[in-house]
C-alpha cells in the first residue's frame, strides 16, 4: 500500500522527471519540494515506490525515473491541470475561428494543438457514412473545366475542379446534372458511389466529358465515407527521439499506417474529466510501446461524435496535454455545432 506522501513523493518525480530529462534523487526532491522530512526519509518512499514498480533505476546509483506504471498512477490522481492563459484560449478561439471550411478547421486545429503541446497532433475527420445526398451541381469553369459540388443532407460540401477531356457542351452538361441528381438524390453515400460506378445511363452513351465527371463524383461520395485523420507536428516527435527506447521509425510508420490509430482511438474511453489517456506499454498491440496518447471527443451535431489527440514520448508533460487537449476539443466542438 503506497502512502500518500509516497504519492506526492511519485508526483515529484514525474514532474521533475518530465522538466528536466534528468533521473530525480532523494536530495533534488528535499531541495525542490517543500515535504518536511529528511533526504533519508524520501529514500525510504522511494524504496517503497520501486517495490511497487511505479518508478525504476535506469543504471547503478543514479536517481529514478518513473516506469509506465508510475505514469499510470500519476495520471490518475491528477485532479485538475493547470489552466489555459487568457491569451492562449483568445488565441485558440480567433485562430479556429478564422476557418473558412471544415478542411482548413482541422488544419488549423492539428497545427494548434501541436504548437500548444509540442507533441504530435491528430484529429480524426468526422465520419459521413450515415449521410445521404441532397443535391448535385455542375458548375463550368472554361471550355474544358467543370467544378464538380456534392452537397450531403448534414450540410458538409465536397467540391472538385475536373479537368475534361474535351469542350464542354452545355445541353450535355445539363442533361447529365439532371440525370445524377435523379439516379442518386436521396441516397446515402455508400450506395451513391455504387451507383456512380455503374451509371452507364447517367448520360448519352460513350460520353467521355460525362463519364469523366461521373468517375470524379464517385470519388468524392467515397471520400465523404472513409475515416482518416489529419496530423501536424512530426517535427516535434522527432525532437524527443531520445525518450523512445527503440527506433522512432516504428513510432512513424505507426502513424502513417493511419488505421493504426483510429483502431487505437477507437478502443479509448474518456475518463471521468473527459479525457482518455494511453501510456506506453498500454499501446504496445498498435506498435506504440514507447509512446503515450492524450486523447478526448468533439461533437459535430451533423455528424457525430470524432476524437483529436496528440501522442509522444511517456515523458510528457500530461497534466498540460490534458488541459489543452480538453480545450481545443471544446472549441471545435462549438465551431461545429454552429454550422
Amino acid at each position: 500500500m503506497v502512502s500518500d506522501r509516497a504519492l506526492a513523493v511519485l508526483r515529484a518525480i514525474v514532474q521533475d522527471y518530465v522538466a528536466s530529462r534528468e533521473p530525480v534523487g532523494s536530495k533534488t526532491i528535499v531541495d525542490r519540494h517543500s515535504f518536511g522530512v529528511s533526504a533519508a526519509t524520501i529514500r525510504n518512499d522511494m524504496a517503497l515506490l520501486e517495490e511497487e514498480e511505479l518508478i525504476a533505476a535506469p543504471h547503478t546509483s543514479s536517481g529514478r525515473i518513473p516506469t509506465d506504471k508510475g505514469y499510470r498512477v500519476f495520471v490518475d490522481q491528477l485532479t485538475d491541470g493547470r489552466p489555459l492563459s487568457p491569451a492562449q484560449r483568445q488565441a485558440i478561439e480567433v485562430f479556429l475561428g478564422e476557418s473558412s471550411d471544415l478542411d482548413e478547421l482541422l488544419s488549423r486545429t492539428v497545427r494548434l494543438l501541436a504548437q500548444l503541446t509540442q507533441q504530435l497532433a491528430v484529429v480524426q475527420y468526422p465520419t459521413f457514412g450515415s449521410a445521404r445526398v441532397r443535391h448535385v451541381e455542375l458548375v463550368p469553369l472554361g471550355e474544358a473545366r467543370v467544378l464538380t459540388v456534392l452537397i450531403a443532407d448534414n450540410g458538409h460540401v465536397e467540391q472538385r475542379i475536373v479537368e475534361l477531356p474535351t469542350v464542354i457542351d452545355e445541353s450535355v452538361l445539363g442533361d447529365a446534372r439532371a440525370r445524377i441528381n435523379t439516379a442518386i438524390g436521396g441516397l446515402a453515400l455508400a450506395d451513391a458511389v455504387e451507383r456512380l460506378a455503374t451509371g452507364d445511363d447517367l448520360g448519352p452513351a460513350n460520353d467521355a466529358v460525362v463519364r469523366t465527371i461521373v468517375q470524379a463524383l464517385g470519388e468524392q461520395a467515397g471520400a465523404q465515407r472513409h475515416e482518416r485523420l489529419v496530423v501536424a507536428g512530426a517535427a516535434n516527435l522527432v525532437r524527443t527521439e531520445q525518450d523512445f527506447s527503440g527506433n522512432i521509425l516504428g513510432v512513424i510508420e505507426a502513424i502513417e499506417e493511419q488505421v493504426v490509430l483510429l483502431r487505437l482511438f477507437g478502443e479509448m474511453t474518456n475518463d471521468v474529466s473527459g479525457v482518455a489517456v494511453r501510456i506506453g506499454r498500454e499501446n504496445a498491440a498498435f506498435g506504440l510501446g514507447d509512446a503515450s496518447v492524450v486523447s478526448t471527443g468533439f461533437l459535430n451535431t451533423a455528424t457525430g461524435f470524432s476524437r483529436l489527440g496528440v501522442l509522444g514520448p511517456t515523458r510528457m508533460d500530461y497534466s498540460g496535454n490534458i488541459v489543452a487537449v480538453r480545450a481545443v476539443a471544446r472549441y471545435l466542438s462549438r465551431l461545429l455545432g454552429d454550422n
